[in-house]
């Protein structure tokens, strides 16, 4: 929930919704709960995180940073 007057609270995720539904869930058809389940996080492991950059990001993949992050950790 959003703190009181900071409407960027949500942001992060409201970008999130959106990208899950223009790119994958409006261009499918579901007939049970647990096929939308198991497409939904299909999408997230091996397109949004593997392979889909974000500008956010400096146009790197959500992996690419959390290796980055790893490393710096490890070298620390």
């Amino acid at each position: 929930m959003s703190r009181k007057g900071n409407c960027w609270d949500n942001a992060v995720a409201e970008s999130f919704f959106k990208s899950l539904k223009t790119e994958w869930v409006y261009k499918h058809k579901y007939n049970y709960r647990s096929q939308v389940e198991l497409s939904i996080f299909s999408w997230i492991e091996t397109w949004y995180n593997k392979k889909r950059i974000h500008s956010t990001l400096g146009y790197k993949t959500i992996n690419e940073i959390e290796l980055e992050m790893y490393d710096q950790n490890v070298a620390a």
